[in-house]
């Protein structure tokens, strides 16, 4: 992953903010409420587990979102703007660039509107207009009670079985990973392989995207950070692709 999300055993990096509110401003809720509802009206929830009608709702939003879509606009910021920015701000940055790259709004129209707000905030933090359509709610809160499964059967056998020792391949981060830059290269043990296939929605560079099997691998702390910061006994799991794993 990049320098941000590769920070595995780093020392001296800046104090971290134990916030114990899930929303500490008004407008993060709204933040959360935009990603909620993308994920809710994705185009790709006609082939999903559970399936939705998604073609049947009236909804002007057409397009792919999930999770790993909000991940990767968060790892496009640069390093120094996403240690500046708050965890919310990350998630506005990224939505904000995804609209705008699919056409839904243009930068000068959001740069005009993000002034118009700043020279009055009264405005910023006006309620929000009621929908008026019955059928998207219906299909926002079906999707908050069933979700969208990444499960799907197992096309082939796992390769690895509990008590194999693997190793984490060296693959490129590209544009989006889901694996910890600090695993590359390490050994480990496979102590779970889990029931069935898991997709990741949507392909990314690095070999992950299709369904396949997904492990719990325990590695050694001592064999990925200096002995100092850890100790002897101590044991990290991490479940992780079967695209970044070879045999030792």
């Amino acid at each position: 992953m990049k320098l941000q999300h590769n920070l595995g055993g780093l020392e001296g990096l800046d104090p971290i903010t134990p916030e114990t509110k899930v929303f500490v401003e008004p407008w993060e809720t709204r933040i959360f409420g935009i990603h909620t509802a993308m994920m809710a009206l994705s185009n790709h929830l006609n082939t999903s587990l559970p399936k939705y009608d998604i073609g049947s709702v009236p909804t002007q939003f057409k397009s792919f979102w999930t999770w790993g879509h909000l991940r990767q606009g968060a790892e496009g910021l640069h390093p120094f703007e996403y240690f500046r920015l708050r965890y919310y701000e990350k998630w506005l940055g990224g939505i904000s660039g995804f609209f705008i790259d699919e056409g839904y709004i243009t930068q000068e129209e959001l740069d005009a509107r993000t002034a118009e707000f700043l020279q009055d905030s009264t405005k910023a933090a006006a309620p929000l207009p009621k929908g008026s359509n019955s059928a998207i709610d219906t299909q926002v809160e079906q999707y908050l009670r069933k979700g969208d499964s990444p499960k799907r059967p197992l096309p082939s056998p796992a390769k690895f079985k509990v008590g194999d020792q693997v190793r984490i391949k060296n693959v490129s981060p590209a544009a989006h990973s889901r694996l910890p830059g600090n695993l590359k290269g390490r050994i480990a043990e496979v102590v779970k392989v889990y029931e069935g296939a898991f997709t990741y929605f949507f392909p990314t560079e690095d070999g992950i995207g299709t369904p396949m099997p997904v492990y719990s691998l325990a590695f050694q702390a001592t064999h990925l950070w200096e002995a100092s910061t850890t100790e002897a006994n101590l044991v990290y799991y991490n479940d992780i692709f079967e695209a970044y794993i070879e045999a030792v």
